[in-house]
């Protein structure tokens, strides 16, 4: 499993350590506004820990839990991921922050490192993110990192905005400045 950092973070494959931090983020219920639309339980929590640490295993990716590097407190979430975890879907980039963590560029900075390990590291070809379409912060972040805006398209059994870049794109400076 890789572990990955940032100028301010150590991206760190789930782990049951990061239980409590996860807990606190996941059950904000704006963290959770445009992505489940609820809060989610501890249980849940502790399922979606183990669901990917099994497809670390199995895969060689998933999703990091991001630790800042000046304190050591768990801030946020972000994966490179199956897109809607279907076998030949292509690879979702995606995240999430504490609401006291919002705003201060920490979501693209991840972003660029994970989208970093799925073109090099992985060698993906796309790279896709998905958003409900009311989420203009994180569509904002889509856009500031080069995406591409796609469509709407239905995922997760939802009606979301889609982008895209290209692995050409991205090193032609995409997601990579």
């Amino acid at each position: 499993m890789t572990i990955l950092t940032t100028d301010r973070l150590r991206l760190e494959p789930f782990d049951d350590q990061h239980l409590e931090g996860l807990c606190e983020m996941n059950s904000d219920p704006e963290v959770m506004r445009y992505i489940t639309g609820r809060p989610e339980t501890r249980e849940e929590t502790a399922r979606s820990i183990a669901r990917v640490r099994e497809r670390w295993q199995r895969l060689g990716f998933s999703w990091w839990s991001f630790i800042e590097r000046e304190g050591g407190r768990l801030i946020g979430a972000g994966c490179i991921q199956l897109l809607a975890n279907g076998e030949g879907n292509p690879l979702e980039i995606g995240w999430r922050l504490r609401r006291d963590r919002w705003h201060q560029g920490l979501a693209g900075e991840a972003a660029r490192t994970m989208a970093a390990f799925a073109f090099d590291t992985l060698g993906a070809p796309l790279l896709t993110a998905v958003a409900d379409p009311d989420n203009l912060a994180s569509r904002r972040v889509m856009e500031r990192l080069g995406m591409r805006f796609r469509g709407i398209e239905h995922w997760y059994d939802a009606d979301v905005a889609t982008y895209e870049i290209t692995a050409r794109d991205w090193r032609a400076g995409g997601l990579s400045r």
